[in-house]
């Protein structure tokens, strides 16, 4: 549920339409209420989930790196249409290696509203997103508040989007 980020489950047959499609995943409105529907879920609304991704064979960390971005520029707010490299969430994305030499990412990133209930579920898809990149065994995602958010932090696209130029 959108903006609490309560789970719910909605009943079958339960009538609304879409206001988001946006980076694989739908937000809906029924009975009053904005629901986020994930994309592995696209086909409770009749909708076809987002393709696998691929890499080339035997591709190195820039071009890993690079479906990482690609993959962070599909995550968005239910609310704002707008993705969160645009909004400038993201602070820091860094490939790197585990013990066992397998590769892992580390990301820093924030909200547009510490209180936001939506949080957990920015994480979480930022987290799934990016684990579902080849190669990637492991995405470490930190919610930080420091420095704080602000408008600047947006690019010219999303202010211009967002009517905040």
């Amino acid at each position: 549920m959108v903006p609490q980020g309560e789970v719910v489950t909605l009943p079958a047959g339960s009538s609304g339409y879409i206001t988001q499609a946006l980076g694989g995943s739908f937000t809906v409105f029924v009975d009053g209420n904005l629901f986020r529907i994930a994309g592995e879920d696209a086909e409770a609304i009749g909708k076809t989930k987002p393709a696998p991704l691929e890499l080339p064979e035997g591709a190195g960390d820039a071009e890993v790196e690079k479906l990482v971005w690609e993959q962070l520029r599909t995550c968005f707010d239910p609310e704002i249409p707008v993705n969160i490299v645009e909004l400038g969430l993201v602070y820091d994305c860094d490939l790197g290696r585990n013990a066992e030499g397998e590769r892992t990412v580390a990301i820093r990133m924030t909200l547009t509203a510490p209180g936001c209930g939506m949080g957990d579920i920015l994480v979480e898809d930022v987290r799934t997103k990016v684990e579902a990149v080849p190669t990637i065994v492991e995405a470490d995602v930190e919610l930080v508040f420091d420095p704080p958010w602000n408008q600047s932090m947006m690019s010219d696209a999303a202010r211009l989007e967002t009517g905040m130029f």
